[in-house]
């Protein structure tokens, strides 16, 4: 289900970038390529490997307890997740808005909105694939795993994974010379933003959570830049 977000992602920064030589990538995108690249795997086509190969196994593993691969699920799939980034926008929203009495999604925008539409679309799309397969599946999850050990009592493991998870989420779009300028608003946002995210991985997969922050992102380019 999260392959055409890797696809439309890829596909179209490699139609953008044609006879420029480079082009703007998701934060998340550069750590995980990174990351396998201390492996010895580089590159989009190795990260496509480890995708598909991902995508089979876990395939296989489904057909094998008989479950059922009905294509009609997928597009509900994406209504769903439509339905979730409007729902965790007005409940997120309206929290900061009660909170700090302003709306903290211009604020998200104060530093990207000087690029294009179209660049800040397929960023959007990158977003939502890579930043939940960083932040909530390698993160949240590494976290969860660990504690679970450590913990005398494993049903605090991902509580505390989450919320950290959350912190850390929230606090790297501070970090670095394109991060954006520190705001409560804005921080407490993203913080109960990734919290939402985390409880929505937990729940319904890491497909929806990613195709939900994917569609969240468009709305507000769209919305305030389209």
């Amino acid at each position: 289900m999260a392959l055409p977000l890797f696809l439309l992602y890829e596909g179209l920064l490699l139609l953008t970038s044609v006879g420029r030589g480079m082009h703007v990538r998701v934060g998340a995108d550069v750590w995980i390529k990174q990351l396998l690249g201390a492996f010895g795997v580089y590159g989009m086509q190795a990260l496509a490997v480890l995708v598909l190969v991902a995508g089979i196994a876990v395939f296989w593993y489904e057909r094998r307890r008989n479950v059922p691969l009905r294509v009609r699920y997928f597009g509900w799939m994406i209504v769903e997740s439509a339905g979730y980034a409007v729902v965790l926008a007005l409940l997120v929203g309206g929290v900061v808005g009660f909170i700090f009495g302003l709306q903290a999604t211009p604020l998200l925008m104060a530093q990207v909105s000087e690029l294009p539409l179209p660049t800040l679309l397929i960023l959007s799309i990158g977003a939502g694939l890579y930043e939940e397969l960083f932040f909530r599946v390698l993160l949240v999850g590494g976290l969860y795993l660990g504690l679970r050990r450590l913990l005398q009592q494993p049903r605090w493991a991902y509580p505390i994974a989450a919320v950290v998870g959350a912190l850390i989420f929230s606090a790297v779009h501070y970090i670095g010379p394109l991060g954006d300028p520190f705001a409560p608003a804005s921080f407490t946002f993203r913080f109960l933003f990734g919290l939402a995210l985390n409880a929505l991985f937990l729940w319904r997969g890491f497909a929806i959570a990613a195709w939900t922050h994917a569609l969240y992102d468009v709305f507000v380019v769209t919305s305030l830049l389209g």
